[in-house]
């Protein structure tokens, strides 16, 4: 049971972290949509998961 709270904690603060990004980076074009895929890779990695959606945005661009 505290494992499946661990993880839908985690789940939660990805989300918050992902929109605080997206809040601060709306003024540089640099939006990255809010979905599963993102939301796991943030939530499996951390911070560098972040890091690595911000630069593989950049280079597609």
């Amino acid at each position: 049971m505290n494992k499946i709270f661990y993880c839908l904690k985690r789940f939660i603060l990805s989300a918050f972290i992902l929109y605080g990004y997206n809040l601060f980076s709306v003024n540089f074009n640099m939006i990255i949509p809010i979905n599963f895929v993102t939301l796991g890779m943030i939530f499996l990695l951390g911070a560098p998961g972040l890091v690595a959606l911000v630069l593989f945005k950049i280079i597609l661009l």
